[in-house]
């Protein structure tokens, strides 16, 4: 069975694991690296698939567990997949669910993100014991994961073979194998059992999605996850390389777990010296600046991330020289536009004095510009570091722009 999607490496990054390619999906082509834009709920918040077209993005990410949850999937499928459901003729991708088991599992009602910082080691968990930490609306078992819904209280049961039925209803361009995310905080003991997890759903992931493929046009990748650890790392991506049916193997791999923010790079560079480089690498959830030119630089092709539309709603707005919070006082008689080198819509035609008033005011295009200008700033800032590396000068935009952008740091 051929694969539904086609990769290409355009040039490498010297000595580095870099790449910038062309990724052809059944819906067209994306330029890698690149960021996916996050439409959660089969919509990017604020946007209409215009304007978010308009911006420069290439591709579109939907959360599965929100998708099943409302409207259905199967309604979904009836109203011709995605893309049609939500007016996006571009490349889309979903989720596979497994994201859900940490946010409402083990991060529930905790200070736990994607993203950890860790300094110091006292703050591991103990190995777990059957009445500790126990997750409020998710429970992970060794065939799947019972969900408690946050919209009205129902019980739901995903497996693999429930989340790539799910997904292939949903009729995304790119899906995802049903894994465990797991903390960067939780004990060796169980990320080896959540591994050993994540590995047995893959598996079932993709048989089943192989027994399904006729009349689905759908690639289908494998999440590595492995946690902090290198070994449980290395040995996630070499399984998952290795992982086929006799119809084939992944189209592509995911990089996921929540990640500790010291050594988040070191984790997707051991990965990708591990998986094979002819095929696409993703890293979920992941979009601040320092980490997509880490991530870019160790060989990762796309990044999804809803941060630069939440940022947005809540006043808080990407500039070459670091974040600003247009909710400062400062600004509210600030008649430069957001970013002077900056091209989107909300730049070349709004003040930040006027962005200020519209926040203050409460009215709801405040959210539309602020998100049109933060993903802009981003999925341009992915463009320009594809660029870097066809110009071989990815090295130096790096050090100046991080320079620039951290300077107040």
């Amino acid at each position: 069975m051929s694969s539904p999607i086609k990769f290409k490496i355009e040039k490498k990054l010297g000595g580095k694991l870099g790449r910038a390619g062309i990724l052809s999906t059944p819906h067209g082509t994306i330029q890698t690296p690149a960021f996916v834009t996050v439409g959660t709920k089969a919509t990017v918040k604020a946007l209409s698939p215009e304007q978010v077209k308009d911006l420069g993005a290439e591709i579109v990410l939907a959360n599965t567990y929100h998708l099943y949850l409302q409207p259905g999937d199967e309604i979904i499928k009836k109203n011709g997949g995605l893309g049609k459901f939500m007016n996006w003729s571009g490349p889309t991708m979903t989720d596979s669910g497994g994201f859900q088991v940490f946010s409402l599992g083990a991060a529930y009602g905790k200070e736990l993100s994607k993203v950890t910082t860790i300094t110091d080691p006292s703050l591991l968990l103990p190995e777990r014991s059957d009445d500790m930490d126990m997750p409020k609306l998710a429970t992970v078992g060794a065939d799947g994961v019972s969900f408690k819904s946050h919209l009205d209280g129902s019980m739901h049961y995903f497996t693999a073979e429930k989340s790539i039925e799910i997904q292939h209803n949903i009729g995304a361009d790119i899906i995802f194998a049903f894994d465990e995310c797991t903390s960067p905080v939780e004990s060796t003991r169980y990320q080896e059992e959540a591994l050993f997890r994540t590995h047995q759903w893959a598996k079932r992931s993709l048989e089943y999605h192989k027994s399904k493929s006729q009349g689905v046009n759908q690639a289908l990748f494998g999440i590595v996850q492995g946690g902090r650890s290198e070994e449980l790392r290395k040995k996630s991506a070499k399984f998952l390389a290795e992982l086929s049916t006799p119809d084939g193997g992944f189209d592509g791999f995911g990089i996921g777990g929540s990640f500790a923010k010291e050594d988040m790079s070191t984790a997707v560079m051991w990965v990708n010296s591990v998986l094979p480089e002819e095929k696409p690498r993703h890293l979920l959830g992941i979009g601040e600046p320092l980490d997509l030119f880490n991530g870019v630089e160790n060989g990762v092709d796309l990044f999804d991330c809803v941060a630069p539309t939440r940022m947005a709603r809540n006043g808080t707005l990407y500039t070459s020289d670091g974040r600003i919070n247009i909710l400062n006082a400062k600004y509210m008689g600030d008649i430069s536009p957001i970013d002077a080198d900056c091209g989107c819509y909300t730049c070349k035609n709004y003040t930040r004095s006027y962005l200020a008033h519209l926040f203050r005011a409460k009215e709801m295009f405040a959210g539309t510009l602020a998100s049109i200008h933060n993903l802009y700033f981003i999925i341009h800032l992915v463009k320009k570091m594809r660029q870097a590396i066809l110009d071989d000068n990815f090295t130096e935009f790096k050090e100046v722009f991080l320079k620039q952008y951290y300077k107040g740091g």
